[in-house]
């Protein structure tokens, strides 16, 4: 008998309308991120008397010929952002994982000491002073790349849910076998636990990768250095100035005139800068559903 599928049961005119309002859902979800390229590629004179709009008066390329003005700045602020996130991502996962796996374990005995330490982490903190200190003074990560890593390794919420998927997908019976069969704790990880974990390890280092990647605190705390900032650090910099730059309009004007502060693109390259930081986080998330699917499907215990 053949099983009836969930559209089967859906009428043809609620399959039109469930589809129309998916589309129109979709396009509501992609014009924000229209209007950031529209209005970066906008001359700043319309943008001041007109405001935003979708059609744009007039084009100017002015925002990007700024952006590019020092193609090796922002090139290095572009390769250390990337750099930042794939290693911050893969070595985060890593270590979360690596630590939720024994404290899945029912065989483990410290298995309740550990968990409690990483929840007793959630409840209370130490604080920004002592948290400067670790970083500075005992890890000596200032003004290194390693300062936009290291802080964002362990995450307690993660290794909480990584933990309940281990426990709850990863039955004890497969682990006994791998044992019976000579394989070790670190191929049993490895070999048998992280592979059927993908779904878990792919969810958790796509939030992983978009808080490496949009993050600027830390270049703020802890990079002195041009050297080694982020594009996210260097968007809050630009939009400090264009902040900057319109008080100066509204006031004294510093020695601009009007006519000079309206012609400075500062509205445009904030947008200009968005659309140049969208892209490689937006190929993440195709990256990450290849092992959605792939990890639903090798995830089952055969019986």
């Amino acid at each position: 008998m053949k099983k009836s599928s969930v559209t089967d049961n859906i009428s043809y005119g609620w399959n039109i309308v469930l589809n129309i309002f998916t589309a129109l859902y979709t396009i509501l979800c992609l014009l924000p991120f229209l209007l950031v390229i529209i209005v970066s590629f906008t001359d700043e004179g319309m943008i001041s008397r007109n405001g935003y709009s979708f059609i744009p008066e007039a084009l100017s390329l002015e925002a990007y010929k700024s952006l590019f003005l020092n193609t090796r700045s922002i090139g290095r602020i572009y390769l250390v952002s990337i750099f930042v996130t794939v290693v911050g991502t893969i070595v985060s996962v890593l270590v979360m994982a690596m630590y939720a796996y024994p404290i899945s374990r029912s065989s483990f005995r410290y298995k309740n000491h550990f968990t409690f330490y990483i929840f007793f982490t959630m409840l209370f903190g130490g604080g920004m002073v002592p948290w400067y200190i670790i970083c500075t003074q005992v890890l000596r990560l200032k003004d290194t790349v390693w300062a936009l890593i290291v802080p964002y390794l362990f995450n307690a919420f993660y290794v909480i849910i990584i933990r309940t998927f281990f426990k709850t997908t990863i039955h004890e019976s497969m682990i006994e076998s791998a044992k019976l069969d000579g394989a070790g704790e670190i191929r049993i990880f490895t070999v048998i636990v992280l592979p059927l974990s993908m779904p878990v390890i792919a969810s958790i280092g796509l939030f992983t990768s978009i808080y490496y990647w949009n993050d600027w605190w830390l270049s703020l705390i802890l990079q002195n250095k041009s050297e080694w900032i982020n594009l996210q650090y260097a968007m809050y910099r630009v939009l400090a100035d264009a902040t900057y730059l319109a008080q100066l309009s509204s006031g004294a004007g510093g020695g601009l005139t009007q006519s000079e502060l309206a012609k400075m693109p500062t509205q445009t390259v904030r947008m200009a800068m968005c659309a140049f930081a969208m892209g490689p986080i937006l190929l993440a998330y195709p990256f990450f559903q290849r092992y959605f699917i792939k990890g639903l499907t090798i995830g089952s215990i055969k019986g």
